[in-house]
C-alpha cells in the first residue's frame, strides 16, 4: 500500500476519532454549532490574501494535528466539555481534510501540498 493511501487511512481515523470525541463531551450544542466548528479551519484560507507564503503557513498552523490536541487535553483539565468538544472537532475536520486528499500547503501555492503537488502534475 502506497504512503498516501496510508496517510489517508490515518486521516479517517482521526476524523472519526474525533468525532467520537466531540459526541462523548456531548456539551449539547445544536447541528448548526456542531458544522461551524467542524468548518471553522478553513477560515485560515483567508491568510492566503497575504501572499502565497503567508496563506501557507496561517493555513499549515491551524491544521496541525497537535492543537486540537491541545485544546482538548485543556478541556479535561479544566473539566470543559465545550473546550474537549472543540477539540474534537478539529482534530475530525484535520483527519477529514487527509482523508480526501488535502495536505498541508507548501508557499508555491494553495493547490501545493505535502501530498500533491499540483505544479508539478502541470508540468509533466
Amino acid at each position: 500500500m502506497s504512503p498516501v493511501l496510508w496517510q489517508r487511512l490515518e486521516g479517517a481515523g482521526l476524523g472519526l476519532g474525533g468525532l467520537l470525541v466531540a459526541a462523548l463531551a456531548s456539551p449539547g450544542w445544536g447541528v448548526p454549532a456542531w458544522l461551524a466548528i467542524l468548518l471553522a479551519p478553513d477560515l485560515s484560507m483567508l491568510g492566503y490574501l497575504a501572499g502565497p507564503r503567508a496563506g501557507a503557513a496561517v493555513y499549515n498552523l491551524i491544521h496541525l494535528y497537535a492543537l486540537p490536541f491541545l485544546l482538548a487535553a485543556a478541556g479535561v483539565a479544566l473539566g470543559s466539555t465545550g473546550l474537549i468538544a472543540g477539540g474534537g472537532l478539529w482534530l475530525a475536520h484535520i483527519g477529514i481534510d487527509r482523508a480526501l486528499g488535502y495536505g498541508l500547503k507548501r508557499p508555491t501555492g494553495f493547490r501545493d501540498t505535502h501530498i500533491w503537488v499540483a505544479s508539478a502534475a502541470k508540468a509533466e
